[in-house]
């Protein structure tokens, strides 16, 4: 992209194709996996287990399990992680990918150990 304009930015992630939105899923690997699979950066997926680096106090540094990723908003429903309704019940609270540390990955499908082989090769 080559304008540095807030609201053209917005807009191009906002229009994107879901592949490209998929791609801007991702979150930071943890150390040990970083230097495991040679990438600084996987895809967020359903099964594994991050850590939420930023956010509220409360959560801030609480472990789970993925449980579901919005490709269109970028955002992903964590295992233990809810908010409280006005009624007193709890509904799942969704944070950014971005706000998040993969530190077990989910290597259940081929083509996601195929992508880390090909980055770690690549460094």
């Amino acid at each position: 992209m080559v304008s540095s304009k807030a609201r053209t930015q917005r807009k191009a992630r906002a229009n994107a194709p879901n592949h490209a939105k998929r791609k801007m899923c991702a979150s930071h690997l943890s150390d040990d996996l970083r230097k495991e699979h040679g990438a600084r950066t996987a895809r967020v997926c359903r099964g594994d287990t991050v850590a939420i680096m930023a956010g509220d106090e409360g959560i801030r540094g609480v472990e789970g399990k993925v449980l579901d990723v919005d490709v269109g908003t970028g955002r992903v429903v964590i295992e233990g992680i809810t908010t409280p309704k006005a009624d007193g019940t709890e509904i799942a609270r969704t944070i950014h990918a971005s706000n998040l540390v993969i530190t077990k990955l989910n290597m259940e499908d081929p083509w996601r150990k195929d992508s880390l082989g090909r980055k770690g090769a690549a460094q």
